[in-house]
């Protein structure tokens, strides 16, 4: 049985959720989270769809995405858009697509049962969700 433990998340305020809330990464291209998050800087887009704040053509994958998602995760804390929790909590989450909801667990894991198969690997579910902005990102950089 995998080990899980509570963590501190990073979420947004209640009263901000609608504005910073997303789609995730992998269901619309560049164009469409450019088109979603036009006119708004609180859109979760901008750190996970960083691509949008340079100009149309720009490689998704060029250095200096990465270094503007974590340069606007940053400024998300700042602004108190993205706050971390106080307390460490489990996370339930709803996922509602197509008239279908998935529910699912966020939480802390044990390295060895990810690595040891305990835990499924997402990234090896689907032949194409493989690779993404998790496998091009330095781990120095980015929470894996």
């Amino acid at each position: 049985m995998a080990i899980i433990k509570p963590f501190k998340g990073v979420r947004p305020p209640q009263d901000l959720v609608e504005q910073v809330a997303s789609r995730p990464y992998d269901v619309l291209n560049s164009e469409e989270a450019r088109i979603e998050a036009e006119g708004n800087e609180k859109s979760l887009y901008h750190i996970i769809k960083p691509e949008i704040d340079f100009p149309v053509g720009t490689d998704e994958h060029d250095e200096r995405v990465y270094q503007k998602a974590a340069e606007n995760f940053r400024m998300f804390q700042e602004k108190g858009w993205l706050v971390q929790d106080d307390k460490e909590n489990y996370y339930v989450y709803a996922q509602t697509m197509n008239g279908k909801t998935q529910y699912g667990l966020v939480v802390g894991a044990y390295v060895p049962d990810y690595m040891n198969g305990v835990i499924k690997k997402h990234e090896l579910t689907r032949r194409d969700k493989r690779g993404g902005p998790y496998e091009a990102c330095p781990r120095e950089q980015c929470q894996h």
